[in-house]
């Protein structure tokens, strides 16, 4: 080891899920929208003039701010937004997360989080799901330095009530309690409304997932003003123009495009109950998520030996070699016509498997 690496701070990255190119792909393994943006985007970002490029952005992203706190009947100091719900995420830990106690998150999760903690220094405690992969909420009523929580949950799916979610933010009156709540928008019920009691309440949400944005990088942060003007503290210690003046008219015409989404959202929810149907009678068993994707498991064929065929077909699907969930599949809602095409692969496949036999 060279000496000035003693000096590097060293880190165990997050592991994005792979981006395959090329035609005839099928990929349902980021979770991403498989609709387009609404047709008002794509005229926002045809009317940027060339000086919107050439000057800076607006650097408190008002226009974007102003939208949101419209939308959720929210003041606009009630709102932060960010370069994704990663940034945003990221900008929450290292602004709330700073006692010598652990934070709290469950075991079986998004993946970032112990990531952030690592890179900022911050300890951490993993709660263990329990054996139904669900969250308990006497877990998080503990003496701790902070909570994150995800609901609906990743990969699992599964939606945590709200009344149980309250009953974890009135356990931490003294820690500040954030909800990331990137699939709420999938049948999910939302901590929005829990605002107006806690002030140590965070609730974060993406452009990504339900509004068709993951390319434009746009997340979202509600809460106390207090917990806005520290966000916004820690923001411009790092970067004063994190939002592009792109991304600040496509963010602002998608909120304002409710009835298009809302469709779009309630076709990927009917496409995820067809495909509940098509994977029980194919012989998977699955938790009952309320998100875009479903976490499947087949009880004779293994995970990573389904993972590895499909992707073979060009069908993209995510893979986690982890303790509990290896033999898991997590299913992104895809068209369904991208659904058909990975549930015939999966009945020949299948079937074969059965018989001892190679498919062809």
């Amino acid at each position: 080891m060279a000496a000035w690496e003693a000096n590097v701070r060293k880190v165990a990255p997050y592991t994005p899920g792979e981006q395959p190119g090329g035609a005839g792909v099928i990929k349902l393994n980021t979770n991403e929208n498989p609709y387009p943006p609404a047709p008002a985007v794509l005229r926002a970002l045809q009317a940027l003039g060339a000086d919107s490029l050439r000057k800076y952005p607006d650097p408190g992203a008002g226009i974007l701010t102003e939208a949101l706190a419209v939308h959720y009947g929210l003041s606009k100091q009630q709102v932060f937004v960010g370069v994704g719900s990663d940034d945003v995420l990221a900008m929450a830990f290292l602004a709330f997360f700073n006692s010598a106690k652990p934070i709290l998150f469950p075991d079986i999760t998004y993946s970032f989080y112990d990531v952030w903690a690592g890179l900022y220094r911050i300890p951490y405690e993993r709660q263990p799901l329990d054996a139904d992969f669900c969250i308990r909420t006497e877990d998080y009523c503990q003496e701790c330095g902070g909570v994150i929580l995800p609901n609906p949950n990743a990969p699992t799916g599964l939606e945590k009530p709200l009344s149980e979610l309250e009953e974890i933010i009135k356990a931490n009156p003294d820690v500040i309690v954030i909800i990331d709540e990137a699939y709420i928008d999938f049948g999910g019920e939302s901590a929005v409304s829990l605002l107006p009691v806690y002030e140590n309440l965070l609730v974060v949400q993406t452009f990504s997932k339900s509004r068709s944005l993951a390319g434009m990088r746009i997340g979202y942060a509600f809460g106390h003003e207090k917990l806005i003007r520290y966000l916004n503290d820690v923001k411009y210690s790092f970067n004063s123009y994190t939002m592009s003046a792109a991304a600040l008219a496509a963010g602002t015409a998608a909120i304002r495009e409710s009835s298009y989404y809302k469709e779009t959202q309630q076709s990927i929810i009917r496409t995820r109950e067809r495909a509940k149907g098509e994977l029980r009678r194919l012989g998977f068993t699955f938790l009952d998520s309320r998100s875009n994707f479903i976490f499947a498991s087949h009880p004779l064929c293994p995970a990573r030996e389904l993972f590895e065929a499909l992707k073979k077909e060009n069908i993209y699907v995510r893979y986690f070699p982890k303790p509990r969930i290896d033999n898991y599949l997590r299913i992104t809602v895809g068209t369904d016509e991208e659904m058909e095409a990975l549930f015939h692969f999966l009945e020949r496949y299948l079937e074969a498997y059965a018989q001892g036999q190679e498919m062809e």
